[in-house]
């Protein structure tokens, strides 16, 4: 979720380039830099921090003077913030510079190939790597080398290059990482996002994944991966600036619910094997044996991140065998836990800076026990202070309401749960393949679930009225419904409760009364008759129940009083796409009831008070 902004034309690049990365701050980011290419050399500034900080650097007498330029926000993934990692990024001799979004999952091994070559690296990040290839396969032509290039890297990126050899000229690649060319009068720009060039231009080109496009000052011409010309239609921007950085979404939370596919692709991407069959964690340095000689494992996390730790309790223990605890991390704390060297503890912290998770944190380091942080940030305290880490790669999250960063804590859970599967040569080892291959299906199924959104905007609007609502549901069912319990009230400021729907008769059902809402999750194929009789028990007090079931499953409508299918996958990572149509119906009751969807009253995006 890094910022891009390029620039080529007639007016002082610094300036557009400044303008620009200011526009995409709302993204979140931990450092940024530019380039500014005049008189045959390429000028370099980066600053760790606010981009106040670089605005700083390259004020009054160091002001960088050129009219073509590369600029970038970094949202680390490979190496802590600091200035040598900021972009952009150049190859030894400063003959190629670059800024780049996203993960190019070979740079390990290409990055060995090149230090044998005598490539001198100055960053630990992925995207220097690039740098160096382009630097090592010059053609003598900057569009070949890029075409080259291409085909040497795996992964998501998003690329702004330039070239020393060939001024006035800048290429931009895209694969899988968003990027877009605004087309102006003299003048062409590259961007990340809408928001970056808004002010200059309102007609942009929208690359495709596989579209390279080369840019002079005065023209676009837009190539596949194989150097074939394409056409391409221009995009005419009617969006306020406003609007702009929401890319066109009312609210930054439906923006975030719809960036799941990609965030959840994003944190799948290089912890696959290329046969599909194995976890790969390079960024896992367990003291050898320690894998096998785990005997407990706790789960320690707050709100959201707890309501993921409990789906990945049942992940780990199916798969691993392992006695797992989800806790919530201010209570674990004052409880005097039981812990030996072979204790696991799992820190999951969207932001790595959650106090209570923290202070959960330094406690079980304290005792000597191994902490595994999965969080979201680089950087942050949590990914600083455990002894590893699994980033989520979701990207930041500007509403307050956690979204995608569920969705991508999920997945993060299920892939260590293979990994430590494969690890341990436990019998759940076998399950794995298959988990990874229905894995790589999610984020296409989850673009499908996107499309409920219109029945369940309809149901919210004539529900939203109401005061109170319940979740129900069985196994993995009733973890989501948590989730979709604290989403609704949290942003709806509806009184909201989930049950085990085996529950309701131990005293919930003196609440069930006439039309009252339930929804009822219904994806764990071996508690589906169960939960039906349980449905029924709500029925039978005449509450209004919306069902949350498989697609083709036909049976369920004949027992509740409205149906939302999503895809058929397997019971065991249902989580992941049962969880979307609960966070549009918040959203969509929180618009009906007029509440400030992105900011709700009394909370905060990062709890750093006890």
């Amino acid at each position: 979720m890094c910022g891009i902004v390029g620039y080529i034309g007639s007016k002082q690049a610094q300036d557009v380039l400044l303008h620009g990365l200011s526009k995409l701050e709302y993204r979140g980011y931990d450092s940024a830099g530019i380039a500014i290419f005049e008189n045959g050399a390429v000028s370099v500034k980066k600053s760790v921090g606010r981009l106040a900080n670089l605005v700083e650097l390259v004020d009054g007498a160091d002001r960088l003077s050129g009219s073509q330029g590369i600029g970038h926000t970094r949202w680390a993934t490979h190496g802590r913030p600091s200035d040598n990692n900021a972009h952009p990024h150049q190859d030894d001799n400063g003959n190629f510079t670059i800024v780049h979004n996203g993960i190019i999952e070979n740079y390990q091994s290409l990055r060995e190939e090149l230090i044998a070559k005598g490539h001198t690296f100055l960053s630990e990040t992925d995207t220097e790597v690039v740098a160096h290839l382009l630097d090592d396969m010059w053609t003598g032509d900057l569009f070949d080398t890029v075409l080259a290039v291409s085909k040497r890297i795996h992964g998501a990126y998003a690329l702004g290059i330039m070239a020393k050899q060939e001024p006035g000229k800048l290429i931009a690649v895209r694969k899988q990482s968003p990027l877009v060319i605004g087309l102006g009068e003299g003048e062409n720009f590259i961007a990340s996002d809408i928001p970056a060039i808004l002010e200059y231009t309102r007609n942009v080109y929208i690359l495709d994944d596989g579209d390279i496009a080369v840019l002079t000052a005065d023209a676009v011409k837009l190539f596949d991966f194989d150097g074939n010309p394409k056409e391409k239609d221009v995009f005419e921007v009617t969006w306020s600036a406003s609007a702009a950085e929401k890319g066109g979404y009312d609210h930054f939370m439906l923006k975030e619910i719809h960036e799941q596919p990609k965030a959840i692709s994003d944190t799948l991407t290089g912890r696959i094997s290329e046969d599909g069959t194995k976890v790969v964690f390079d960024e896992l340095n367990f003291p050898e044996g320690f894998a096998k000689d785990i005997d407990r494992i706790h789960i320690l996390a707050c709100g959201t991140s707890w309501h993921a730790g409990m789906v990945g309790k049942y992940a780990i223990e199916k798969l691993t065998r392992i006695p797992v605890d989800c806790e919530i991390a201010s209570e674990y704390r004052y409880r005097d836990p039981i812990v030996s060297k072979n204790t696991l503890l799992i820190a999951i912290t969207q932001s790595g800076e959650t106090a209570d998770t923290l202070a959960a944190l330094r406690q079980a380091k304290e005792q000597g026990t191994r902490v595994l942080a999965i969080t979201n940030v680089v950087g942050s305290s949590a990914a600083r202070e455990a002894d590893d880490v699994i980033f989520t790669w979701a990207g930041p999250e500007i509403s307050v309401a956690s979204t995608k960063a569920y969705t991508t804590q999920l997945t993060a859970l299920y892939l260590f749960a293979g990994w430590l599967a494969q690890e341990r040569g436990a019998a759940g080892a076998a399950e794995v393949p298959a988990m990874l291959t229905a894995l790589r299906d999610m984020p296409a199924h989850a673009e499908t679930v996107l499309e409920t959104a219109p029945a369940i905007q309809a149901f919210a609007k004539d529900w939203s009225s109401r005061e109170h609502a319940f979740f129900i549901g069985r196994g993995l069912d009733y973890e989501v419904s948590l989730e979709g319990s604290l989403k609704l009230k949290e942003i709806s400021y509806m009184h909201a409760e989930a049950y085990p729907a085996g529950e309701l008769k131990h005293g919930t059902l003196a609440l069930i009364v006439e039309d009252i809402p339930v929804i009822a999750l219904v994806t764990q194929d071996d508690l589906y008759e169960k939960t039906i009789s349980n449905i029924q028990e709500v029925k039978a007090r005449d509450a209004f129940v919306l069902a949350l079931a498989w697609s083709g499953d036909t049976e369920i409508g004949k027992t509740v009083d409205q149906v939302i299918h999503i895809p058929k996958v397997s019971a065991f990572l249902a989580p992941i796409l049962a969880v979307i149509p609960l966070q549009l119906l918040a959203y969509y009751a929180s618009v009906a009831r007029g509440n400030d969807v992105d900011n709700p009253r009394n909370l905060a995006k990062s709890v750093t008070v006890e």
